[in-house]
């Protein structure tokens, strides 16, 4: 779900030779575009999650530094003030990218969506405040038949709700792997 979601669609279009055993890939709430999404996240109407999310992660730096304390110093944690902060002082550098925003572009699924080759479903949902409109492919899905959009009006971020306790997104991807077999 969600950004293992972008990795997911990632890793089924790049130019690579797909392990037999996966057959297909279903994503749920996929940032598509990672620059995008961090937009939403820190745009005002996200701050207090975003603000919570940010203290999370810098939370489990302290332990990693710890060990890793050429990686990363206490004043590199501290100068963490947002999100992209914390892509640009952390991911981008434990990845080796050159910074966030190399970061976002390399390892946003977006670009990889044309050249997938397995049956591929991502549920976004209209209403999810961290997906900005660079996260919803609907030019990718018409173009490619192996990639499969659903956009429900309703479902937030990974909560698509439902009676009975039986979720839509939970629904839609049986029926997308009962449709395979």
């Amino acid at each position: 779900m969600s950004l293992g979601g972008n990795m997911a669609m990632k890793y089924a279009g790049e130019e690579r030779v797909l392990a037999p055993e996966i057959k297909a890939v279903i994503g749920v709430s996929v940032p598509c575009d990672l620059h995008s999404s961090l937009k939403e996240l820190m745009s005002t109407k996200n701050y207090l999650y975003s603000k919570r999310f940010k203290k999370h992660l810098v939370e489990k730096l302290y332990p990693k530094q710890k060990i890793f304390p050429d990686n990363i110093s206490l004043s590199d944690i501290s100068s963490i003030r947002t999100l992209k902060d914390f892509d640009d002082i952390y991911t981008s550098r434990a990845h080796g990218f050159k910074n966030a925003l190399d970061y976002y572009e390399k390892c946003s699924c977006r670009q990889f969506l044309p050249n997938i080759k397995i049956p591929s479903l991502i549920i976004n949902a209209k209403n999810d405040s961290f997906l900005g409109e660079e996260c919803y492919p609907y030019n990718e899905a018409e173009k490619n038949p192996n990639l499969y959009l659903r956009v429900p009006e309703f479902g937030g971020h990974v909560g698509f709700i439902a009676p009975s306790n039986i979720y839509y997104s939970e629904k839609t991807a049986i029926k997308f792997i009962q449709g395979m077999v």
